[in-house]
């Protein structure tokens, strides 16, 4: 058996939370493999609407495992915090979810080194949710991690060491803070994640294969928030792409099976950072608005502009997407003329590949398109889509050369729409 992998190919805000919660019936197992509670995941259904920032978000089905995987990074006060919430509205988590031990922990220190990293840059600041989740990524990679693992060993000797280390670097930045209340709250997260079950994720990943298991792997944010091949240094400090289910979980390329792709109608960017295609003027603010394009965890506004096809083509081929998925469609409901990037405008010359540099000096070259004017968000199936929409359909899966499987339009797990049956 393979493992299936969704991810975003934007700026992430795509709508996975949704998607997985629509998929997960079909699979065995959902394992998340990257990000920490910056990412918020939303989900509608039964008039009730949830956000999940650490847990996979096929929690909702009660007979699947979830796992959250070593190429996460958790914060205890607020996992604590999400599986409370969860707990109170009739979803009891600790027999749907696993934790890897060799998941990083966000230490209260992490939180504190990341408003103080960004208050040092200035205007040249990233424009991170302050979750700490880079402080985190960077001692992993520098070997100073602590794991979900040490948890079970001489914690407290080892969370003593990583605090004075933090403590000494906010020192040289002359930042000033309290810990007290902040650290307070950690430590019961610390007690209230010890009752969960604390495993080899990469052992229990291959294992259910092995047993012909079906898993899907979650992505967190988006292709281009990628460390690696996003718009650095503008990105997120994981490995948001397909290869990042591998190292994220601990399974092999060859495991690989579908690679499920969700982008929006639209486009969207939260933070610093380029966006050829962003609009400054009524018409971006009434995508804003229709989408409503504010964040799920911090509550920002999204910066919103028309599809970029560019950077899409970019993420398909980086990540290998066999499928795509198109979300919020319905926000376009209303527009007359739909527009599409095409390429790019860089100093008088076209081109039509993602280059090193999108900072600045990036013209879109756009096409055109008739809107539907139509509402979609009551249509059950593809038949009852307009001409115009179809004719949307037909052009994204041309230039992208992948097909669009699934259509969702409004929020609700209802509101999806699958029009290729294998």
């Amino acid at each position: 058996m393979r493992a299936d992998i969704l991810l975003g190919l934007q700026w992430g805000d795509e709508g996975k939370g949704k998607v997985v919660d629509v998929l997960t019936p079909n699979y065995d197992v959902v394992a998340r493999f990257q990000g920490g509670p910056n990412a918020g995941h939303t989900l509608e259904f039964e008039g009730q609407k949830y956000v999940l920032r650490s847990i996979p978000s096929g929690i909702f089905q009660g007979d699947k495992v979830n796992i959250v995987g070593n190429g996460v990074v958790l914060d205890p006060a607020l996992f604590k915090e999400e599986a409370e919430a969860l707990a109170a509205s009739g979803h009891d988590l600790r027999k749907r979810l696993v934790i890897s031990k060799k998941a990083h922990l966000i230490l209260p220190t992490h939180r504190l080194l990341d408003a103080a990293y960004e208050a040092a840059k200035g205007k040249s600041k990233v424009g991170t949710t302050g979750k700490g989740i880079g402080p985190t990524y960077t001692d992993k990679i520098s070997r100073n991690g602590l794991r979900v693992g040490d948890l079970l060993k001489d914690f407290d000797q080892k969370y003593a060491a990583a605090k004075a280390r933090h403590e000494q670097i906010l020192k040289s930045l002359n930042f000033e803070y309290d810990l007290k209340d902040a650290e307070q709250k950690w430590m019961e997260g610390v007690e209230y994640l010890k009752q969960f079950q604390l495993v080899d994720s990469e052992h229990l990943v291959n294992k259910l294969l092995k047993e012909g298991k079906s898993i899907l792997c979650e992505g967190a944010q988006g292709t281009m928030l990628d460390v690696d091949f996003g718009s650095y240094p503008f990105v997120t400090s994981s490995s948001t792409i397909c290869a990042g289910a591998c190292t994220g979980l601990g399974m092999a390329p060859n495991k690989i099976g579908d690679v499920y792709g969700i982008f929006k109608a639209y486009c969207t960017r939260v933070g610093a950072g380029p966006f050829p295609t962003e609009l400054f003027d009524e018409v971006g603010d009434k995508i804003r608005d229709l989408g409503h394009e504010y964040g799920a965890v911090t509550g920002r506004k999204r910066r919103c502009g028309w599809i970029d096809l560019v950077a899409l083509k970019y993420a398909i081929m980086i990540d290998g997407v066999t499928k795509l998925i198109m979300m919020k469609s319905d926000v376009l409901d209303s527009f007359e003329t739909i527009k599409a990037c095409v390429a790019y405008k860089v100093n008088g010359e076209e081109i039509d590949y993602f280059p090193f540099d999108i900072n600045e000096g990036i013209e879109p070259v756009y096409v055109e398109l008739p809107g539907w004017n139509t509402d979609l968000t009551k249509m059950k199936s593809e038949d009852e889509f307009p001409e115009e929409f179809n004719a949307y359909l037909d052009f994204l899966e041309n230039e992208l050369e992948v097909p669009i499987k699934i259509v969702s339009v409004g929020p609700d797990r209802e509101q999806t729409i699958i029009r290729y049956v294998d």
